[in-house]
């Protein structure tokens, strides 16, 4: 293993480590948690990097070649109307979302805020937010890319995934260490933080559904418009 490979994946897990998985729900639940519960976030993250792991693992062992054979399936019209259909649910449930849409209809606004509760519950919100990540995995899956191609073998590209996770949850951590730190004097500002993204979270929500519909749009109409009826 070089160290040429060794930075490219460095570089790769910082990049992931910024994700909101990885960084702006774990920096809510650091506002949200006093420090004494501050342990349920770790929960948290060893759960989302438990599951980037084992993906690694599965792909490294060429699950990708499992899934080739559904292939044509997925590749099919069906599938792409399907996609579409999606797509537009999600647009319809952005505005949904949306405060404003709420707001004219006299409909409270919602409050999209991460659970914060026990260890099952961390557990799931880790589950959740890594499935929904899945197909954002870019920093990830090239990095398995370099590994694949430089023919690593189990025992160097195992310890390669697992410090690869925990990069990815560096920044994280040394903001939690710098909150425990900092003691009482950064809880005000901390406060402040944490009520802006409270306020905000809607919003943001209805803008990252649209988004996902509109990618999901795009796709199945190029692919339904492009291929002969």
């Amino acid at each position: 293993m070089t160290i040429g490979l060794l930075l490219g994946l460095a570089a790769l897990a910082l990049v992931d480590s910024t994700s909101f998985g990885t960084l702006i729900i774990p920096l809510y639940l650091v506002l949200a948690l006093d420090r004494p519960r501050t342990w349920r976030l770790t929960v948290y993250l060893a759960t989302v990097s438990a599951f980037y792991f084992l993906v690694g693992v599965a792909l490294m062992l060429g699950v990708g070649v499992v899934m080739d054979a559904f292939g044509e399936v997925l590749q099919s019209r069906p599938a792409y109307v399907a996609q579409l259909v999606a797509g537009v649910a999600l647009i319809v449930l952005s505005y949904r979302l949306d405060p404003k849409w709420r707001a004219k209809r006299g409909k409270p606004e919602l409050k999209l805020q991460p659970r914060v509760g026990g260890p099952a519950t961390m557990v799931m919100l880790g589950l959740t937010a890594a499935v929904l990540e899945v197909a954002t995995m870019v920093p990830y899956l090239a990095a398995i890319g370099l590994m694949t191609t430089s023919g690593l073998v189990a025992a160097q590209w195992l310890p390669a995934l697992a410090a690869y996770t925990l990069v990815m949850i560096l920044p994280i951590l040394v903001i939690i260490g710098l909150r425990a730190a900092a003691g009482e004097r950064l809880e005000p500002r901390l406060e402040r933080l944490r009520r802006w993204l409270s306020k905000h979270s809607a919003s943001a929500a209805s803008w990252a559904v649209a988004i996902v519909g509109i990618l999901l749009i795009r796709d199945a109409v190029t692919y339904l418009f492009s291929q002969p009826t």
